[in-house]
This record gives structure tokens, sequence and C-alpha cells, in this order.
């Protein structure tokens, strides 16, 4: 349905969430994961710039899946507009992305413990400099530990750093370089940092859920399993949207 549904309507009560996710691949698997085993209608509500597919978890919660395009800055955009609509619990940048093996091997769930900006900054001669660094502001964002723990044992995931990049990696060179600056990465992707940047400037609490799909270095593409990781993102969605998740993300 195309109908839009104010936010008192559609609200059963036990919490809000929004996930980001890139490309619509993705958010269908979000979608089937979040329906359960009974799917129910999904409605469609229009946003500047796209919209947004809602659905109700079997849990009671409501959770809003928007498909925000590639890249921090399109991911920043998207949530911002999303926020500025809605009223929302917290906010998840999920969907597929690499794993640094091997703590994270293809089919894996990840959930960040720190969300990095890894390539903000500038170079120098001794070497690569963050923003922070610099003194111009922040690369790193840190979800609440709780939330980040309960959801993690739920879904059996990993957790550490997943880096934001707005260069995928492609050689064994930069994925050393990455490691080697940021020792405690698990994943790679190219979203979350722009999403948590918009939800910190809203006061909505963030947090970043990959599967991978693929080993950060060398680009092999006939090595990628893109139907492995989005079947793993289905799960993970089916499993996340707890109220107690809410409440421990909302509390900090």
């Amino acid at each position: 349905m195309t109908e839009r549904l104010s936010d008192e309507q559609s609200a059963p009560g036990r919490g809000r969430l929004l996930v980001v996710v890139a490309v619509a691949a993705e958010a269908e698997a979000v979608l089937r994961g979040l329906a359960g085993p009974a799917p129910g209608a999904v409605d469609r509500l229009p946003l500047p710039g796209g919209e947004l597919h809602r659905v109700t978890h079997p849990s009671g919660v409501t959770a809003d899946v928007l498909a925000g395009g590639v890249g921090p800055a399109a991911a920043a955009a998207a949530t911002a507009t999303a926020l500025a609509a809605h009223r929302y619990d917290v906010v998840v940048s999920a969907g597929i992305g690499g794993g640094f093996a091997p703590l994270a091997p293809v089919g894996a769930t990840v959930l960040a413990a720190a969300i990095v900006a890894a390539d903000l900054g500038a170079q120098t001669p001794d070497g690569f400099a963050d923003v922070t660094e610099l003194g111009f502001g922040t690369v790193r964002h840190t979800p609440a530990p709780a939330a980040v723990a309960l959801a993690a044992d739920a879904l059996g995931a990993v957790t550490g750093t997943v880096l934001t990049v707005s260069t995928v990696t492609g050689s064994a060179e930069r994925a050393a370089a990455l490691t080697a600056r940021h020792p405690d990465a698990v994943a790679e992707a190219m979203e979350g940092f722009g999403v948590a940047e918009a939800a910190a400037r809203h006061g909505v609490p963030a947090f970043e859920l990959r599967t991978v799909s693929n080993p950060v270095g060398p680009r092999d593409r006939a090595a990628w399993r893109i139907g492995e990781a989005l079947a793993a993102l289905e799960r993970a969605f089916a499993a996340l949207p707890r109220p107690e998740f809410l409440k421990e993300a909302r509390r900090g």
C-alpha cells in the first residue's frame, strides 16, 4: 500500500527501528527477516528522494527499512531525511560487507563495537592522519556496549571495529595498512559512519550490522558469496529487533 501512516497509527508501543541499507537487495533481505514466518503487509511511506518500507516484527517492534544509496554521503543524507520525518528509538546501518580474516570469515555476522571512518583525513609525510588527529572532528562512533553485547549473543555475531571506507579495499597492501592502523577491525563497508553521523546529530543511538560476503583484500569476485551473506542478513533481522535490545540501546 502507498497510503502514509502516522507514527502514532503504526507504532504498537514496543519501539521503533530505522534500518538503513545501501541497495534494494539488502532491503529485501532485511524485510524478509523482519516479517517473520507469517509475513504481513509492508507499508510504503514516501520520503524525499526515496521511500520507507514499514513492517512490524513478531516481537512488536516497528521497523522502517530505507535503501539510502552507496557510500557515506548518500547514507548520511538519507538517514537525516528519515530522522527529520519520523521518530525512531534506534538506527541500524546494515548490509553485506568485507570481513577481515580470520576474525570474520565469509558468512559471519558482525556487529560494530566501534564505527570508524577509516579514510577520512590526510596523507602526510609521516603517513595517514585522520581528522581527529588533525583537530577537525571525529572519526569514531561507539554504540552502547551493553546493547551490542546483547545483540551479539542473540545473533552469534562477531564484534569489533567496522571500518567505513569510500573506496573498497582491493589489495593485500591496503588490507595490511588498515589492520595495522585498526588491529581490532573485523569488517569494512561504505555507509556506517555516515549513518552514525546523522543519527548523532538527531540524538538517536546508532549501530552497525554487517554480514560478510568476501574477505577484505585482493579483489576476487569469483570468491564473493553474496547470496550467503544476504541469507545471513535475513536471519539476523529475524532475531535482532527485540524490545530489550532497543531498551539497552536507549539506555546507552
